[in-house]
This record gives C-alpha cells, sequence and structure tokens, in this order.
C-alpha cells in the first residue's frame, strides 16, 4: 500500500477549495482518504487561506508516504521546515550511498594490487 499525500477538490464548480489528505494512492482522487492533513482556498487573498499541519506531514513522511507535486509546492510554500527536513534526508542519503561507493573502491583497489 502506497502512501500519498495530495490534493483532494473540494466545493463547486468556478468556486474549487482543496484539502490536503492522505490516501491510499489506488483511491480516486476525490475517493475516501485515511486523514485530512489541512486545506487550502486559492479564492482567499488574506493571509488565512489555508490551514497546514506540518506536524502530522512530518509524520506520515516519516513512515514512507510521498508528497505529489502540487502537494509538495503547497508544503514549501505554507511549510517550508518540512521541505527542509525532506530535502537534507536525501542529501544524507547520497552522502551514505557516496561513502559506500569509495569504500568499496578502496577495496577493489587493495583487492587488485
Amino acid at each position: 500500500m502506497t502512501l500519498k499525500i495530495r490534493l483532494r477538490q473540494q466545493g463547486r464548480r468556478n468556486r474549487l477549495s482543496y484539502r490536503l489528505v492522505l490516501a491510499d494512492s489506488r483511491f480516486p482522487r476525490d475517493g475516501k482518504y485515511l486523514e485530512m492533513l489541512g486545506w487550502y482556498d486559492p479564492h482567499l487573498t488574506n493571509e488565512k487561506n489555508s490551514v497546514i499541519k506540518a506536524d502530522r506531514i512530518q509524520h506520515w513522511i516519516d513512515l514512507g508516504a510521498e508528497l505529489s507535486e502540487n502537494a509538495h509546492s503547497l508544503v514549501a510554500r505554507f511549510a517550508p521546515e518540512v521541505t527542509k527536513k525532506i530535502h537534507a534526508r536525501k542529501v544524507a542519503k547520497q552522502i551514505k550511498l557516496n561513502a559506500k561507493r569509495r569504500a568499496v573502491k578502496k577495496k577493489r583497489a587493495a583487492q587488485a594490487k
């Protein structure tokens, strides 16, 4: 079961709002979801046009959920600390992988001599 954090359309025609939800990737876009993680209304012009539960989003990302493209841009805009942690995790994983590759390369070089 792949979990996705994505946007779910709400509202009426020409007046859509969106919920940020955690859903199984097999569920339809506007189908059932496991947890509501926030909402976004693009028609409101004031600062209170969204609510994002950054702690819950971070919790689900730690458990292996993935952000969709649109959800990622929304989270980056309203909860940048979550995207910083995601980026830091990717960088740490890359550093670890590079160190492992270097160690294998040194080991092969030592065996060849």
